[in-house]
C-alpha cells in the first residue's frame, strides 16, 4: 500500500497552515506599524480630525468605565473579604494586605480590564466595521478617519479602566482592613510601597500597555485587509487576542515571581 501520497498531503496541509499563520501575524505587525506611525504623526491630531478621535475616546471609554468600575468594586470587596477572613483563620493577618495587592492589583485587574474592553467594545466594533466596509483596500484618509480613532480608543479605554480600578481597589482594601481612620495610613503606604518596588511597577505598567496594544490593534487589523470571511475573522481575532493576552500574563508572572 502506497503511503507517499497521504504523507505528501499532510505535509502540504501543514505547510499551507504554517504559511497562513505566519502571514496573518505579519499582516498584524504591518498594521501595528501603520498605526504607531500615525500616532507619531502630527497630522493625525489636526483640527478637522480631533472631533472624530474625541468621539471614539469618550464613546468607547465612558460606558466601559461605569460598568467595569461598579463590577470591579463589587468583586474586589468580595475577594478582599475572602482574603482577610482566610488570613485571620490561619494567623497570617499581617500578610493580608500584601496578598490583596498582589492578587487583585498586579494580576486580576489588568487582565480583566483588557478582557472587558475586548469583549464589550473592540471585538464587536472590529467585526461590525469589517462587515460594513466590505472588500477593498483602505485609503490613507480612511486610515486616519476610521482606523486610527478606533485603535486609539481601545488602547485608551484599557488604560483608564486599569488605572481607575487599581486606585479603587487600593482604597477599598484600606477601608476593609482599617475602616474610616487615617491612623493606619502610614503602615498601609509602607506595605503597598514594599510591594510596588521599581521592578514590579515597571512590569505592571508594561503589562497594561501591551494588553492595551493587543486589545486595540488585533480586532481592527482584519478590517484593514480585504477578501476574508468576516465570521472566521471574528473567531480568529478572538483566539489570537486571548492567546496574546495569555502570553503577556505568563511573561509578567515570570518577571514578578521568578
Amino acid at each position: 500500500m502506497d503511503t507517499q501520497a497521504p504523507t505528501q498531503n499532510i505535509l502540504q496541509r501543514l505547510y499551507l497552515g504554517a504559511a497562513a499563520w505566519l502571514h496573518s501575524w505579519w499582516r498584524l505587525l504591518h498594521f501595528a506599524v501603520l498605526m504607531f506611525s500615525m500616532a507619531l504623526t502630527p497630522s493625525s491630531y489636526a483640527r478637522n480630525k480631533r472631533p472624530v478621535l474625541a468621539h471614539h475616546l469618550v464613546a468607547d471609554t465612558a460606558p466601559n468605565l461605569a460598568w467595569y468600575g461598579v463590577l470591579s468594586a463589587l468583586v474586589s470587596l468580595v475577594l478582599i473579604r475572602i482574603v482577610v477572613v482566610t488570613s485571620q483563620s490561619y494567623g497570617l493577618s499581617r500578610f493580608a494586605l500584601e496578598m490583596v495587592v498582589r492578587v487583585l492589583v498586579l494580576e486580576l485587574i489588568p487582565l480583566t480590564a483588557a478582557a472587558f474592553v475586548a469583549l464589550r467594545t473592540t471585538l464587536p466594533a472590529g467585526l461590525e466595521f469589517a462587515q460594513r466596509r466590505g472588500s477593498g483596500a483602505a485609503t490613507i484618509d480612511e486610515l486616519h478617519r476610521e482606523f486610527f480613532p478606533r485603535v486609539a480608543a481601545g488602547i485608551f479605554s484599557v488604560w483608564m479602566l486599569a488605572a481607575v480600578s487599581c486606585v479603587t481597589t487600593l482604597i477599598l482594601a484600606y477601608l476593609s482592613l482599617y475602616g474610616f481612620t487615617p491612623w493606619a495610613l502610614t503602615g498601609y503606604t509602607r506595605v503597598v510601597g514594599q510591594v510596588f518596588n521599581p521592578a514590579v511597577t515597571l512590569i505592571l505598567v508594561l503589562k497594561i500597555v501591551f494588553f492595551s496594544f493587543a486589545v486595540g490593534l488585533i480586532p481592527m487589523a482584519s478590517s484593514f485587509y480585504a477578501g476574508r470571511s468576516k465570521v472566521s475573522n471574528g473567531l480568529s481575532d478572538m483566539v489570537r487576542l486571548f492567546a496574546v493576552m495569555l502570553l503577556i500574563e505568563v511573561a509578567s508572572l515570570m518577571g514578578n515571581y521568578y
